[in-house]
This record gives structure tokens, C-alpha cells and sequence, in this order.
């Protein structure tokens, strides 16, 4: 099937972002997510599972498992049953990757947008599409509500999608690493990685929901970046060195620290968010921390970490908590 018609629509569906500069529209014409009470007509959950299953956040396996995005619902079906809604860019950008062979990861086709917004490098990933867009590539400058391809139910999962579960995977994430490809050689021999560093475990989520009802409610005074310095806490660490691979990626959320700029940086304080998402980061001196171990667990929010477990950075051991296995794999990835 061609894509003239399709793309006609998702930029007519598009339309309502064209001119709001570093905003994000909705990724498809479903728009039941700003209407309240409606919300088992935005989301698909899980396999006789309500719809809750398929927001963000620990939501899954009785609040045990991680969902890293949206599972945004179809509105509309072809004469076989299978959806034909366009999917669309939620901000302009460029397009970084797009994988066609739905076989090499549990996204299936997917295509990943860059968004350069209030400092931020934001990307973007659309995962389970039918198809990708005809000739779209790296490279590809996108605007917000362009097609980039159709929902589908694509995965290399043991269990297909079905049809009734249809769905636009969407995320919103913050690349944790430029050089994933050679951790994940490095850290992972024993998993291939087709995706260089496109794979999925280089992004570090957002609540997408939660940025586009909040952009809904405060208009042109939401600010993407003090959504992020605003997010709980899980806990924070100290990372050694005088150079950090995230601090350089995502200085807008690097705060100042006057002794470290006079003596020099030694070492940065990191607030994980509790998906591991660093929101602020504080570069420090030798003279006023603690440098002796590479990572240190420096205080942990009690109350984030037992209502949001499911990413177990922090274990709690005879009455201390400590970074979990995971904890210290994730800050050898930032730092890498």
C-alpha cells in the first residue's frame, strides 16, 4: 500500500503542532488520553490485564515489572481486522533508525526520532509498526505529526500480538550512553545487539503521558527541562572521575557547583529517578566528598523504593540499603 494518503492524514491529524516550536503532539489520532475517565479507550493492556498495564511505570507482574512507554490503542481497521492508523512524530527531529526486520527485537519495526528541546537531546521510539515509512532513514528531518509509519503488532516474541491488541508502542527517553554498542560487547557478550546504539536499553524513559497531560494543562509555560528536575528522587549516588559520560551528554541538567568550578571536578553527585533516569547532577571536589570507591550509594528515598520496585537499583540488606547488581551496571553505562 502506498504512502500518499497516509501521510496526508497524519499531518492533517498533526496539524494542531505545527507552530508550537518544542512541543509534542500525540503520536496518533487517538486522543482519548485528555479525556478523563476514558482512559481504557487510550491504553491496551496486557493479555486479560486492565489498562493500566499499558501506561508507564511499574505496572506490570503485580508492580514487579517495568513498562517503558505507552501502549496507545488503534481507532481504525482494515476489512482483515488489522489497523491502519497512521503513526506519527510527536516533535520535530531527525530520524536516527529505523528497523524493518521485525524479527531482530521485541519492538518489531521500530523507528527512533532525535528532538533537540530546551538544551535536551530527547529521542523518541515508536515500536510493534506494520510498516515503516517508503525511503525513510537516518537522516530524515522530521516535522512534528509527519508519518513515519502505520501501527501494527510487530515483535520476535514467543507470543504474537493479536489482533485485538494492536498498538502503538511510543516512548520517551534520554540516551544513556553514545557508546552502547561497545558496553554492550563489552558487558553483554553472551546477547547479540543488532541495533548498535538504537538498542532499547539505551534509553532511559519519561512518563510520556504525564509530559503531554502536563504540556496540556500549563500550555506555553510547561518546560520540559523543569519536568525533569521535578521528578522523585529514588536515590543518590557519587560517581568518581572528573569526567562523566551523562554530565557532558545532558549539561542542562548539570547544576553549578562553586567549589568544584574553583578546585576542580572530581567526581558528580547523581539523583536517579527510580528507572534509573539521572535528573540532576552535581559535579563535586575531592575536598567536600568521599571519593575512595568508584560508585557510592549516598542516601536512598525510602518510600520511592518500596512503592516503585520494579527496577531494583537499590537493595535493602540487614538494615542498609546498597546499589543493587543492575544500580551498578546502569552507572557503568552512564559513565561509560
Amino acid at each position: 500500500m502506498g504512502w500518499g494518503w497516509i501521510g496526508a492524514l497524519a499531518l492533517a491529524a498533526g496539524a494542531v503542532g505545527e507552530g508550537l516550536g518544542e512541543t509534542f503532539v500525540l503520536p496518533t489520532a487517538n486522543r482519548a488520553l485528555y479525556e478523563p475517565g476514558q482512559e481504557d479507550r487510550y491504553y491496551v493492556g496486557t493479555v486479560g490485564q486492565p489498562w493500566v498495564t499499558g501506561t508507564f511505570g511499574c505496572v506490570r507482574t503485580r508492580g514487579q515489572q517495568f513498562h517503558e512507554g505507552l501502549d496507545i490503542r488503534c481507532l481504525e481497521r482494515d476489512a482483515a481486522g488489522e489497523p491502519v492508523d497512521a503513526v506519527r512524530a510527536t516533535a520535530d527531529g531527525e530520524v536516527m533508525y529505523a528497523n524493518r526486520r521485525a524479527s531482530l527485537s521485541n519492538y518489531g519495526c521500530y523507528v527512533v526520532v532525535r528532538h533537540r528541546i530546551e538544551g535536551l537531546e530527547v529521542y523518541s521510539l515508536y515500536a510493534h509498526l506494520q510498516d515503516v515509512r517508503d525511503g525513510l532513514a537516518a537522516g530524515w528531518t522530521v516535522r512534528a505529526g509527519e508519518a513515519l509509519g502505520r501501527l501494527g503488532r510487530t515483535t520476535n516474541t514467543r507470543e504474537p500480538i493479536s489482533k485485538a491488541r494492536a498498538h502503538l508502542h511510543f516512548e520517551l527517553g534520554l540516551r544513556a550512553s553514545d557508546r552502547y554498542a561497545q558496553w554492550h560487547q563489552r558487558n553483554r557478550p553472551d546477547t547479540r545487539n543488532d541495533h548498535g546504539e538504537w538498542h532499547g536499553h539505551n534509553l532511559l524513559g519519561m512518563d510520556p503521558a504525564w509530559i503531554l497531560l502536563e504540556q496540556a494543562r500549563r500550555g506555553s509555560h510547561f518546560s520540559l527541562l523543569e519536568f525533569l528536575r521535578r521528578q522523585p528522587e529514588l536515590c543518590r549516588v557519587l560517581v568518581r572521575g572528573g569526567t562523566f559520560g551523562w554530565a557532558q551528554r545532558h549539561a542542562a541538567l548539570v547544576l553549578p557547583n562553586a567549589r568544584a568550578a574553583r578546585e576542580g571536578t572530581a567526581g558528580y553527585e547523581v539523583a536517579l529517578a527510580f528507572n534509573g533516569l539521572p535528573v540532576r547532577v552535581t559535579p563535586r571536589a575531592a575536598s567536600e566528598a568521599d571519593l575512595s570507591r568508584r560508585f557510592q550509594l549516598l542516601e536512598v528515598n525510602e518510600g520511592e523504593a518500596q512503592t516503585r520496585r520494579c527496577q531494583s537499583l537499590v537493595v535493602r540488606r540487614d538494615g542498609h540499603w546498597s546499589l543493587s547488581g543492575a544500580g551498578e551496571r546502569l552507572l557503568d553505562l552512564l559513565a561509560f
